[in-house]
């Protein structure tokens, strides 16, 4: 116990239930090309609605690394997934990168906001000439956006100006004595007639004639005066007013409504359908709702929306703090109609290049800030992501593996001689370096897109790392994935290459696990090799995995033993904690035997005064079976089988 100075009863409590923890091992982690969504920023996603919801749906550029994620999603329920972009050249003069579409019409304007960490790092203080909105992420799904603002109560609904003319039948409406320009926007619904028959104006010619956008079917209108309304007018529960904080300092004015609509039909299918509605926000600086929200709408519409930054504040509107009690409706005429702004110029950019990949893939380098087990590979053709992502994440973290698949020229419409995919397929997989940490398959496969109505040609690695998943989750890390039990491949039509038995014997030989289709069975995955090319055990998924999990649960038990004393009591410890666990693996068929040493004839004195500590545990691994024999050996009547049994 601690030393004590005076006499007295002390209480301590000492945990010595230290125990080994599980560990994941079906999260995957993988980098792409999507249309929507934060750039290079790892997003977890559990389903293929997540999927579209963070990243939107696929088109012809994107559609082969959608569906390798979509189709590992089909097995699990965990993968980070990185948004890359083009990013070649400077953002002001080159073409090929991606960019943010913008409230200013302006073409000259590069705007890139890759995520939130970019946004409240380089541009939340303000962005200068491009309007008062950004879209949240690159791409020309931006482009869609139209952003509505009704400011003030005179916003809302008012009595227009002068007197109005139209005729039954007729879009074309004329004014005398009226300011359409200053009083009208482009969508504002008039109430005409006796009837109030509301028609959404589409057209202002001048402050005394505007188009309507269907004709108004009732008794003509003469002279009359006319009211118009904010077009989302029932989509909020009444006029901008003032908020409760700000009248509590005598304030005035400051509430706004803010709707966030697909214009075009581009996002959602449908043009003009609402995105997002944002009523009674504040434009005080510093305004809160009676709950503590801050819901100054620059901040809250930043925290909250799924498609805009701010960038700058909207003209004619008072940003001062609540306290000071201003009429947050200083500016003049501006107040009197709704402020529309359409968003432009966002740009998909051309298709990321390998650099851009590899920075993406980056992302999952540290095992100490994500914890990953299946890294699924994408990118241009050729060997250079792949290289990376062994040499670079998987050897250099030692805790995961990869899973590729072939180049798509290799297998999908090659015209080469008989036998070209086998030949074509093996020289990718010789680019590529010898580890057991990665896993090469065969094939494409042919699927259906459900979001273009089309069929498309996809690789297999999603699903090659999704039967692991399935493995796992069916049984333990330390089963082979592959055969009829566990292989089965999802959703295929058909595979652009499907090897025979000659053929898969010669791509097992070279480390590629080959997919084939079976009459009646099903395309399975039929092999479990990883990319070893030396003997050993470690040439096995099973085997591989296997030892993943055991290095990187004990590990993570064993860090807590840092800093304790080096002598017979930590020792025992640390082998009451390692046994069960590997008892508890036996039993579950991953190991046949092992023994841990942890004494004095590993923790020498030397290696004590290093101030170090050895744990020696040796597994002797479960193997999979990938050749069997069956021998039929016919005998004489009469023979006794003791005779001949063992013989052969």
């Amino acid at each position: 116990m601690g030393f004590q100075v005076s006499p007295g009863v002390n209480v301590s409590e000492i945990d010595l239930t230290t125990i080994i923890p599980a560990v994941s091992t079906t999260t995957g982690a993988f980098a792409g090309h999507f249309k929507w969504g934060p750039v290079g920023q790892r997003v977890l996603v559990d389903s293929e609605d997540t999927l579209v919801k963070q990243f939107y749906q696929p088109n012809t550029n994107t559609a082969v690394d959608f569906f390798t994620a979509a189709n590992f999603l089909a097995y699990g329920n965990a993968l980070y997934t990185v948004r890359v972009i083009n990013e070649s050249g400077t953002v002001s003069s080159n073409t090929a990168r991606a960019r943010n579409a913008i409230a200013s019409s302006s073409n000259s304007q590069n705007t890139i906001i890759k995520n939130e960490d970019d946004y409240d790092n380089n541009y939340s203080n303000g962005i200068t000439g491009v309007g008062s909105w950004v879209a949240k992420y690159p791409g020309v799904l931006g482009n869609n956006i139209k952003v509505s603002a009704c400011l003030s109560s005179n916003a809302y609904e008012r009595t227009l100006t002068g007197t109005l003319t139209v005729a039954n039948g007729a879009t074309s409406v004329t004014g005398s004595g009226t300011v359409f320009s200053s009083q009208v926007a482009l969508g504002d619904i008039l109430l005409l007639g006796p009837d109030r028959v509301q028609r959404k104006v589409s057209a202002i010619a001048s402050n005394t004639s505007l188009t309507l956008s269907s004709a108004y079917v009732g008794n003509a209108v003469s002279s009359a005066t006319v009211t118009r309304r904010w077009e989302y007018y029932d989509y909020v529960p009444s006029a901008p007013g003032t908020s409760t904080e700000a009248a509590k300092y005598g304030g005035s004015n400051d509430e706004m409504h803010v709707v966030v609509v697909d214009k075009t039909g581009g996002i959602t299918g449908v043009s003009d359908t609402i995105l997002e509605v944002f009523p009674a926000l504040s434009k005080a600086s510093n305004a809160h709702s009676e709950d503590g929200t801050i819901i100054h709408y620059s901040n809250y519409i930043n925290k909250n929306s799924r498609w805009l930054w701010w960038a700058a504040h909207i003209s004619g509107i008072n940003t001062k703090s609540v306290t000071q009690a201003v009429n947050h409706n200083s500016g003049a005429g501006t107040t009197s109609k709704p402020v529309v702004f359409t968003l432009h110029n966002g740009r998909d950019g051309a298709q990321p290049r390998a650099a851009d990949y590899i920075n993406g893939y980056n992302l999952f380098k540290s095992a100490e800030s994500v914890d990953v087990s299946l890294i699924l590979g994408g990118g241009p053709t050729g060997a250079t992501v792949p290289v990376h992502i062994i040499n670079n994440i998987c050897e250099y973290r030692k805790d995961c593996i990869a899973i590729f698949s072939p180049r798509q020229a290799d297998v999908v419409n090659n015209s080469g001689y008989a036998g070209a995919e086998v030949d074509d397929i093996i020289t990718f997989r010789n680019l590529l370096p010898s580890t057991s940490y990665a896993v090469i398959d065969s094939g494409w496969k042919y699927q259906y897109d459900k979001y273009n109505d089309l069929f498309r040609y996809v690789p297999c690695n999603g699903d090659t790392a999704g039967t692991m998943v399935r493995t796992d989750i069916d049984r333990d890390p330390w089963y082979s994935p592959a055969g009829f039990n566990r292989g089965q491949i999802k959703n295929v039509i058909k595979l652009a290459f499907n090897p025979n038995k000659t053929e898969r014997d010669a791509l097992y030989k070279a480390g590629i696990n080959p997919i084939t289709t079976f009459p009646g069975e099903g395309t399975i995955l039929f092999g479990d090799k990883t990319m070893l090319t030396k003997p050993s055990a470690f040439d096995r998924i099973n085997v591989r995995r296997l030892f993943i999990v055991l290095e990187k649960a004990i590990a993570t038990a064993a860090k807590y033993t840092l800093f304790e004393f080096n002598d017979a009591f930590t020792r025992a410890q640390f082998k009451a904690l390692v046994e069960p666990f590997l008892r508890d693996v036996q039993g579950r068929r991953g190991i046949t035997d092992f023994r841990v040493v942890c004494d004095e004839t590993n923790n020498t004195p030397e290696v004590i005064d290093r101030n170090e500590f050895v744990g020696d545990i040796y597994i002797k691994p479960a193997r999979s079976i990938n050749f069997i024999q069956l021998n039929f050996v016919a005998v004489r009547t009469g023979v006794d089988f003791t005779e001949v049994v063992g013989k052969f």
